[in-house]
Order: structure tokens, then sequence, then C-alpha cells
């Protein structure tokens, strides 16, 4: 599943998306781990104008506090079979959808024998910024007032690449390309949008890289985290 990606600085998310007007604080992360909750770059449908930060793990309406939220069930990543189902999802992925600015992202790969898993990362050719597709919630704390939009990665079956890196879930980020990506923040149809929940169909590049999993995120976000480890 998609927990670990990179994200692209605000010079590259400008010079890429000319049409958008970058308002994310988030400067350039080689490495940034969903379960420290970050807050990453996106453009969500209700503003598709701009880039802004959101905090990855969505969290739904019912979550009362920042404390519940911290607490509340794995959300950074949501299967796009059930997530008409699903009730952290179902209330949300019909009207607010969004896309998250990623230039790569990390996958485990397991070894047979081996106790701990190998990581890939996983980008497009000559690195070019990738949107994965995303659902979002506003999140209110209704202790302190504070509000903020929260989303989750979907994430569809492997394409051929990931169905050998990612060998036992065999599971994807689905990736929005730039031809789809208007009909993915705009569609109301049902069964357009499930129609655009599908495996990655163009080229990536991937190369094995030194272990994000488990790794502290001061020691792995840095450029060399990225080089081949071999």
């Amino acid at each position: 599943m998609c927990y670990h990606v990179s994200t692209p600085s605000k010079k590259a998310l400008k010079d890429q998306n000319p049409d958008k007007k970058v308002e994310t604080s988030v400067g350039q992360l080689f490495h940034a781990n969903g379960f420290g909750r970050p807050y990453l770059p996106v453009t969500l449908n209700n503003d598709q104008g701009h880039i802004i930060d959101a905090r990855w793990k969505l969290i739904p309406f019912w979550v009362k506090n920042e404390q519940e939220a911290g607490k509340y069930a794995n959300t950074l990543n949501a299967e796009s079979e059930t997530i008409f189902e699903k009730p952290s999802y179902k209330h949300y992925i019909g009207k607010q959808r969004g896309l998250l600015y990623v230039d790569g992202f990390y996958e485990p790969h397991k070894v047979k024998g081996v106790k701990e898993t190998e990581n890939y990362y996983i980008y497009r050719p000559e690195h070019k910024i990738m949107t994965l597709g995303i659902v979002y919630s506003i999140f209110a704390d209704q202790e302190t007032g504070d509000t903020y939009p929260t989303f989750s990665v979907i994430t569809t079956a492997a394409n051929p690449l990931l169905a050998e890196i990612h060998n036992v879930k065999k599971r994807m980020p689905l990736i929005i390309p730039e031809d789809a990506r208007y009909s993915w923040l705009n569609s109301q149809n049902p069964n357009e949008i499930k129609s655009l929940m599908k495996p990655y169909d163009y080229d990536l590049d991937s190369h094995q890289v030194y272990r994000v999993t488990g790794a502290r995120d001061e020691d792995t976000n840095t450029p060399d985290i990225q080089l081949p480890l071999f």
C-alpha cells in the first residue's frame, strides 16, 4: 500500500502547473511517511485553481477532536473496489475528490526467506510530477474550532510493474494521468468515477533504495534516500 511518498519543490509545482496558484507551505520532501500525518500539496475539486496543504489520513465527520483523530483507524489509503461502501469514505467519494502532487512513492518488496522487505522507489520518466487520486474530508475540531482538509490516497490493483515490486498485496496508488485530471475532479457520475479508478497504464521507472519502512523520518528526508541502493 502507499504509505510513503516524495513531493516536489514549490518551483517544480509552479513550473509544471502554470494554471495553478501554488499556496502550499510544504517544501520539497524526499520522504514523507503517512503515519506521521504530514501536510502535503494537493488540489481539491472545490478549489481547482490552487495547490494547497492537506493532511494525510482522512478524518470523517463523526470524529470530534484532534486526540480522537490521532487514534482513528488507518485511513491513509482507501481501496477503490470498496470506497463507495466503506463508512469512512462513502459520504465523500461522490463529491470530494482531489489530486496529490508527488514526484515518486516507495513500495515494499518481499524476498522469500528474508524477514524485512526491500524498498523500491517508483517515479515517472524524467521525474515528472505525478498526481495521485485522493478522497478528502474537511475535519472540524469541535474543541478548538480548527478546520483543515484531510485525505486518503486511493489504491487499485497493481499494474505489471507494481505487481512485481509489491508482490504480496499487489496494490498501487491510483495515478491520475494528465488527460483524466479534469474528469477526476469534476465527474458527478458514480460509474464514471469508478471507471477512472484503474491501474496506471503508462511508463514508470523504479529502483531499489534504502529501506524507509520503519526508519525515522529525520533520517530519510534527504536526497540520498532516493539513490539506487546498488
